[in-house]
């Protein structure tokens, strides 16, 4: 008995494609729309249980902003915004980055040469890849948020490289 092979058509570029395809589809429907929460009052700091952040947020928010992930360039939903406003931190609402201080990097990324206020964020180093790298976080409430390298724009010569699914735009 012999076994004829059928030609599919399909090109085997559409078989390579197929995965990110999925992500991207299941990032769009597991995506749920947040309502900005109000940030502690007094600078204080938010902090909750494991359990609780899992509540709050879906599985790829609590793994980028509690487990230190990162989406796939280009695929966020800010790495292409421009309109004028905002960034808040999608765990605890504080302000965080704005409009003005956004820039095109190219890398994909949202990108920012410097946060709303020196107190919004905080970093630490990143040991995490082969390459030293410096983590940034929220203040108010550790979410990781990205990583800020030294290849910016003037004035600060940062580019501040944050997921799209650690914030929250808000309009002026």
């Amino acid at each position: 008995m012999t076994f004829r092979t059928v030609e599919s058509g399909v090109p085997r570029r559409a078989f390579l494609l197929m995965p990110f395809a999925y992500l991207g589809l299941n990032a769009i429907f597991n995506r749920r729309e947040h309502p900005i929460p109000n940030p502690p009052a007094n600078g204080a700091r938010l902090v909750l249980s494991e359990a609780e952040w899992k509540r709050r947020l879906t599985p790829m928010e609590f793994g980028i902003t509690r487990r230190g992930g990162t989406e796939f360039a280009y695929t966020g939903r800010y790495w292409n915004w421009h309109q004028p406003g905002v960034y808040r931190c999608l765990c605890c609402g504080a302000t965080l980055f704005r409009s003005t201080e956004k820039f095109d990097s190219g890398t994909g990324w949202p990108s920012f040469f410097a946060p709303a206020t020196s107190d919004a964020i905080y970093t630490r180093p990143d040991d995490t890849l082969l390459e030293r790298r410096t983590e940034v976080l929220c203040a108010t409430c550790d979410a990781h948020l990205g990583h800020v390298f030294q290849d910016g724009p003037a004035p600060t010569g940062l580019r501040y490289c944050i997921n799209s699914a650690a914030l929250l735009w808000r309009g002026l």
